[in-house]
């Protein structure tokens, strides 16, 4: 029997050359992906996604909606939906006219809908009643001027006779104004008037989401946005989406001066809702469709100038970091997605040569970015913007694992680690992912620098308020003047902590050491890591470190 994922790969595998193939594999793809059953494999998935974006764009919209309202059409799958949703709006009204979810996906599903996408779905009669709620809470609501009889509201066996149009010249020959269709319409918006004047005033506005009257009047200091290519916004956070949707970036439309360059700190005054009105600052970098690298608009953040200026106050140098990253990343982000799609052959086949160095072009584009974020990491770390995540972990097992797993590296140089783990030394305040980071710069470090015969002895042990990890520096590292500048770099395949050096990765340890509470210095040609310990009992912070944070 054939598998969801052995069907995918064959339609990944051929190739749509022309108009009719190309209809006929975004048919298929449409039946795959909708169907929520599907196979884990996420690469082939990635592909697919990229293939039906791909199709899409050389396939008229009135033909894919058509297509999408095929009979049969399997269309359970809320990726699918929202993916469609964003689409031409003949697109998006076929799509969510024939989905078929679950009420647990509806509900999730319509807040992340665009705006425009969410009124499609008030032409459906067939919505589970939770989800019909769900709309009525965000405003999507039917339009309709109220019955001017309110008799009539409760007796739906009489209702008013069809407006119909009434000449102008035959105005005058109408004397029973409240027989006239014309009558009946003043009455209506009348009647809409006087129940509007009426509402309670804790009912006027009615706000989305039960969000109280305060809330919204609160004034917003900062919130994330996209915009479309002309730079017209298309997406901000969920409050502030109905007060900025559609409203253009200046800087962003003109883009075919600037280039589509990243935009720093531009200024820009609102007026509009008081929630957002005033001076604002504008951070945002370009977004470029993958593969085609089609220019589709800025993504980014609008802040308050108050805001902006203390955050750089705070740390300029590593605010420019973080700036220098982000130009950085794109570039390589890019060359990356088009390397993966010339290795994984997305729009058809490729020579074995071009494919394998895609493949090394991936890899690296890939280490690179690792070290961008490591850049990142530290200048955060550092400039104290970022905290680590709250947890525990025990930290003697993840080093028994990581010393296992390094020791065969280490045996085929004939060397090794002289270990002395005390499995008693208790639990320390860090997340595992971040306590098993720590441990790999520590240990890496080590290993890449060992030379052949080398013995690096290790010692956890415990302290009266925390843990204590000793480790010998290897010989070439226990020369240098200052350890954490040392621009040592392991050779061609020895294990190291990253790519920018030894130095580099113990500075980035201190700091995550540091901001765990503890530290890691260099003393005696050894590096020592200090740790806060957790009580046993309770799983809290030790009291000696408590009453430090609280003195």
């Amino acid at each position: 029997m054939m598998h969801f994922d052995d069907r995918l790969a064959t339609v990944l595998r051929h190739r749509a050359t022309g108009e009719r193939a190309a209809m006929t594999q975004f048919r298929q793809l449409l039946d795959l992906l909708g169907n929520r059953r599907a196979g884990r494999d996420e690469s082939m998935l990635a592909a697919a996604w990229l293939r039906l974006a791909a199709l899409g764009e050389t396939i008229a919209a009135d033909q894919r909606a058509m297509m999408i309202r095929e009979p049969g059409l399997r269309f359970r799958n809320p990726e699918l939906a929202l993916h469609l949703a964003e689409d031409e709006p003949e697109v998006a009204a076929a799509a969510l006219s024939v989905a078929q979810l679950s009420v647990h996906d509806w509900d999730a599903l319509i807040p992340r809908l665009p705006i425009r996408a969410r009124g499609f779905l008030r032409l459906r009669r067939d919505l589970p009643q939770a989800t019909q709620h769900v709309l009525d809470r965000l405003g999507i609501r039917d339009r309709g001027l109220p019955s001017p009889y309110p008799a009539m509201d409760a007796a739906p066996a009489a209702p008013l006779p069809p407006l119909r149009p009434v000449p102008a010249n035959d105005l005058a020959e109408s004397d029973d104004d409240s027989a006239s269709e014309i009558g009946a319409l003043v009455r209506r918006i009348e009647t809409f008037r006087k129940t509007r004047a009426a509402r309670p005033p804790e009912e006027a506005p009615r706000l989305p989401l039960n969000e109280r009257p305060d809330q919204a009047r609160s004034r917003c200091e900062g919130f994330a946005f996209t915009t479309d290519a002309e730079g017209r916004i298309d997406w901000a956070d969920a409050p502030i989406a109905p007060m900025v949707m559609g409203a253009l970036v200046p800087v962003a439309a003109d883009s075919g001066r600037n280039q589509h360059q990243p935009l720093r700190r531009v200024a820009m005054t609102w007026s509009g809702a008081p929630a957002v009105a005033g001076d604002w600052l504008i951070d945002a970098g370009p977004r470029f469709s993958d593969p085609g690298g089609r220019f589709m608009g800025y993504a980014g953040r609008f802040r308050r100038p108050a805001l902006a200026a203390a955050a750089a106050a705070s740390s300029p140098q590593a605010d420019r970091m973080r700036q220098l990253l982000h130009e950085l990343k794109t570039p390589v982000n890019a060359i990356q997605g088009f390397a993966e799609v010339i290795q994984q052959q997305l729009f058809g086949p490729t020579p074995h040569e071009y494919r394998a160095l895609a493949a090394t072009i991936a890899g690296d584009a890939a280490r690179m970015l690792a070290g961008f974020d490591e850049l990142d990491r530290l200048a955060r770390l550092e400039s104290g913007t970022l905290s680590l995540d709250e947890g525990s972990s025990d930290f003697a097992q993840t080093l028994q694992g990581l010393t296992v797993q390094l020791g065969e590296v280490l045996r085929s140089r004939n060397a090794q680690f002289l270990s002395e783990i005390d499995g008693a030394a208790g639990a320390v305040p860090l997340a595992r992912h971040d306590a098993e980071a720590l441990a790999w710069r520590l240990l890496a470090t080590a290993t890449g620098a060992t030379g052949p015969g080398e013995v690096i002895a290790l010692r956890l042990s415990r302290l009266a308020n925390g843990v204590q990890l000793r480790i010998a520096l290897p010989a070439s590292l226990a020369t240098q003047d200052d350890v954490f500048a040392a621009d040592y770099r392991a050779g061609s395949g020895a294990v190291s902590a990253g790519m920018f050096g030894a130095g580099f990765a113990l500075r980035l340890a201190r700091a995550e050491a540091q901001a765990a509470g503890g530290d890691l210095v260099a003393a005696n040609k050894a590096l020592i890591l200090t740790l806060p310990g957790l009580t046993a009992a309770e799983g809290q912070l030790s009291h000696d470190r408590a009453g430090a944070a609280h003195g």
